[in-house]
């Protein structure tokens, strides 16, 4: 095979946020603000919304939006649900969850491991749609929170059609108890109009060399409503 262009996770991104035009990124499982620093070092300069409902975290990511007027922040867990929830905290915050954390996961991750339950306030994010998407024209949602994607999704199902991508960590087998699989969330975009568009591995098992999650990329098939 010839050699040809491979980009990183930032520089795809950047390209991508560029290509079509983003004006909002919505950061859903925000943690402590990382993926979003990334977008700004890659040179994004649109809005950004972040989602993070674990208290310490949280505290982090509020003080690194502090000083960017365009990078909004709220104390909340998004789902197709609304009222309360139970997290999962993990030794690694990174690696919380609403569901419990299944055996390969914990063997390929070890602190992943649960070191206490916190409880969190939980919402749709199509009820926010309105205020959270204000005029923005292109929209990009990201989604990392550890087996609740496709809970979010459901939550998110009506914003969909204004949505342009949808970035979405996703599971190739169960790391999660009961959270969803791969073609689970292929299927529910797909039904959307999304089509998968890049690939990243994210989480490999280090006895096997199985991979056990990826970052997918979804882009819409057709323009996004406004």
């Amino acid at each position: 095979m010839l050699p040809g262009v491979r980009f990183g996770p930032a520089e795809r991104r950047a390209r991508l946020l560029t290509t079509h035009q983003v004006d909002l990124v919505i950061d859903v499982g925000a943690n402590s603000g990382q993926y979003a620093t990334a977008l700004r070092q890659a040179g994004y300069r649109g809005r950004i919304v972040s989602f993070e409902p674990l208290r310490e975290p949280y505290a982090c990511l509020a003080a690194a939006a502090a000083e960017d007027e365009t990078w909004d922040c709220w104390q909340l867990a998004l789902g197709r649900g609304r009222g309360t929830a139970h997290v999962n905290v993990s030794e690694d915050t990174r690696n919380s969850s609403l569901l419990p954390v299944g055996e390969r996961h914990l063997r390929a991750v070890p602190d992943s491991r649960t070191l206490d339950v916190e409880t969190v306030s939980m919402g749709r994010l199509d009820t926010m749609w309105p205020e959270i998407a204000r005029d923005a024209r292109r929209p990009y949602l990201k989604i990392d929170t550890q087996g609740y994607e496709l809970e979010v999704l459901h939550g998110t199902e009506r914003a969909l059609g204004a949505i342009s991508l949808v970035e979405a960590e996703l599971s190739l087998i169960p790391v999660y108890d009961a959270g969803p699989l791969f073609d689970d969330v292929v299927r529910f975009l797909d039904k959307h109009d999304f089509a998968p568009i890049a690939f990243e591995g994210v989480l490999d098992d280090p006895e096997t060399g199985e991979m056990l999650q990826t970052d997918c990329i979804f882009r819409r098939r057709s323009a996004p409503a406004r």
